[in-house]
């Protein structure tokens, strides 16, 4: 059974997929990468590479999902399928990079906690969930300033995918919440008509966050792309 590497998104852990750990490691090996010691995309991903088994199923949601793209860039032989959640295969826009400066100045005074909060609340979710917010805010407050720093440059300097996405031909699975403001579902259109093989996922009622705000959709959806 090929393993199945996770990867993050920003400021966030491997809390963010317990439901999908739940749901299937019964049958697989799963193994959570952790995307918080460089400030570089490619060298993230090369990272994971160097950790990650010599043939694995690959699924990453919002930055998980970028530097999945990068490992698929770098080592496509390796990625067996390949499931992108929530994400964007863009170079970050210029208004979003500036708003990042003073993103990092606040984090870097002690602020982290208020600039999650100003991000997650309007933002994350598709409808208020108070225990789910406090995850997220948990999530990130023990990866601390420090790797907020780290993610959010190599966020800002991260390469436009399209060509990659285009040349990739595993088993893919586009998955969006109707709802999310950070990852919109014209991006999934998008690498949907770039990937015409691919299945897009629409799940209904969810935001940015669809493995915890609908984790038995997103899960059904898993089950039958690692199947395929």
């Amino acid at each position: 059974m090929t393993p199945l590497v996770l990867l993050p998104g920003m400021m966030c852990d491997a809390r963010l997929f317990a439901p999908q750990t739940a749901a299937l490691s019964g049958t697989r090996a799963v193994q959570h990468a952790p995307l918080s010691g460089h400030d570089r995309v490619e060298s993230l991903a090369a990272d994971v590479l160097a950790n990650a088994p010599p043939l694995f199923a690959l699924a990453g949601l919002s930055m998980g999902g970028i530097v999945a793209m990068e490992i698929v860039r770098q080592a496509p032989d390796r990625v067996a399928r390949l499931a992108l959640l929530d994400t964007n295969p863009l170079a970050e826009a210029a208004e979003v990079k500036a708003r990042r400066v003073p993103q990092i100045e606040a984090a870097r005074s002690g602020g982290l906690a208020q600039v999650m909060r100003q991000e997650m609340k309007p933002r994350y979710l598709a409808a208020p969930d108070e225990d789910l917010l406090d995850l997220c805010l948990e999530m990130a407050l023990s990866l601390g300033p420090e790797v907020f720093e780290r993610q959010s440059r190599a966020l800002a300097d991260r390469p436009d995918q399209c060509a990659t996405l285009r040349a990739y031909d595993g088993p893919t699975l586009l998955l969006c919440g109707r709802h999310d403001a950070l990852c919109p579902v014209e991006r999934h259109e998008l690498m949907h008509e770039l990937m015409p093989r691919a299945r897009l996922v629409i799940v209904e009622d969810a935001g940015h966050l669809p493995v915890l705000e609908r984790p038995d959709a997103v899960n059904a959806a898993l089950k039958r792309w690692l199947e395929e």
